[in-house]
């Protein structure tokens, strides 16, 4: 029985959400190994729409096992607030929800302390204290789950975190500091709610591996936000790629058996950073309108552009993908030529793997294919035979070009509105 790993293959928002969803089908654990409550995973199921930052996408099944690895940073009100949620639609979590003991907390200092940093060097995060989380536990002074179920641990460190955070916060930022008292009586209070959660993740994942169930590996944003993979520094504070399935969880890279890259039929990016296909103009507006591209975190609007095939050879190479899903080919109905990125000119080079240096992928220009669109509208079709020829052809050159195989596309927001050329499992 196979162990599936799902990593977007670009700037994050591909519908990794609904190919996790669909797969739990057939899986018994989904892991998210990853990331914090800046990801928005979106799923629809009949008429309805759930959004989730930090609970596996497979929660939304019956009967599935669902784990929030240590890889993963967590804020505990935005999780109980997700768990309320869903338990006011009748879903079942407390059975099905399992957290890493060594997973490490997002504080309310970390929130203050990132949102003073992104007013001094604008780098486009959700302010939702990812990155100081990741800082704290990389300096070796973050708070895990761990340390909710010890009442003096907690109280120590958060006294000792906070001597650091408030001399910033009041003497650099010039902002009131965070009390102790405050936010220890908070974090006991959360953990009263989450204790039952808490066990020894890593030693679960292994034994259901070994005893040949099917576990999916959810992964969050995406390889060109890799932070040391992506377009550094408009990255996130965690690794998004396939290894940090690995790391993020506590499994042997022996015992992945599939890497499956999502795919977005275009490109979006949310935040600052470098964008070569960026669509600048009224185009690029209709793409973002049709295709609902607006942030499931934050709301902002996500810049749109062509598909970008460099970018892409870039997420292949250092993932090993087995497998694409293409998703939101819809979106693209009815533009009378497609632009496909295959190159990047930069000055009088031209340059066909994707830059290392920030400010050479800044002034790069891309070098396009143009390939004729369709009319015919492709939503909700289930049939690849079905699709309009020169959508088939447009899937076919994306193929041919990255040498992987397409094995899923995604024509529609819901559940079965999907194509499945090849089953991953």
């Amino acid at each position: 029985m196979p162990t599936i790993v799902i990593i977007g293959a670009q700037w994050g928002d591909e519908g990794k959400g609904k190919i996790v969803d669909f797969l739990t089908e057939k899986c018994d654990y989904v892991v998210r190994f990853q990331g914090g409550c800046n990801a928005g995973h979106t799923i629809v199921v009949g008429n309805e729409k759930y959004i989730l930052h930090l609970l596996p996408s497979g929660i939304l099944h019956k009967n599935k096992k669902c784990i929030i690895a240590n890889g993963v940073v967590l804020d505990p009100s935005v999780l109980l607030k997700e768990i309320d949620i869903l338990r006011s639609k009748g879903i079942e979590v407390d059975n099905n929800l399992f957290i890493a003991k060594h997973c490490h907390l997002v504080m309310p200092y970390h929130i203050a302390i990132e949102e003073q940093m992104e007013k001094r060097n604008k780098i486009g995060t959700t302010k939702k204290g990812i990155g100081p989380s990741y800082t704290e536990k990389i300096a070796r002074n973050g708070i895990r789950m761990i340390d909710l179920l010890y009442p003096e641990v907690l109280k120590s460190k958060i006294k000792a975190n906070l001597e650091l955070i408030n001399f910033l916060l009041k003497n650099l930022y010039g902002v009131k500091s965070l009390y102790e008292e405050e936010i220890f009586n908070q974090y006991i209070e959360y953990a009263e709610k989450l204790k039952k959660y808490i066990v020894d993740t890593d030693i679960i994942i292994n034994q259901a591996i070994d005893n040949g169930q099917n576990i999916l590996f959810e992964g969050a944003q995406g390889t060109l936000l890799d932070i040391d993979h992506g377009t550094y520094p408009y990255v996130t504070s965690s690794n998004t790629i396939a290894g940090s399935a690995c790391t993020g969880t506590g499994i042997s890279p022996k015992k992945i058996d599939k890497i499956i890259g999502i795919v977005k039929a275009y490109t979006t990016r949310v935040g600052e950073g470098p964008f070569p296909t960026e669509i600048k103009d009224s185009l690029g507006e209709n793409i973002r309108k049709k295709g609902k591209e607006y942030g499931a975190t934050t709301g902002r609007p996500r810049r749109c552009g062509w598909l970008d095939l460099v970018g892409l050879k870039h997420a292949l190479r250092i993932n090993g993908f087995t497998g694409i899903a293409v998703t939101k080919l819809d979106i693209l109905d009815g533009i009378e030529t497609l632009k496909v990125c295959v190159g990047y000119k930069y000055g009088d080079v031209i340059l066909e793997d994707f830059p290392k240096e920030l400010e050479i992928f800044h002034n790069c220009t891309p070098i396009y294919e143009e390939l004729p669109g369709w009319k015919e509208s492709t939503a909700g079709i289930k049939d690849y035979e079905k699709l309009p020829q020169n959508a088939k052809n447009y899937l076919q050159f994306i193929e041919d070009f990255l040498k992987v195989k397409l094995q899923i596309i995604s024509t529609g927001q819901k559940r079965d509105e999907i194509i499945i050329k090849e089953f991953p499992l």
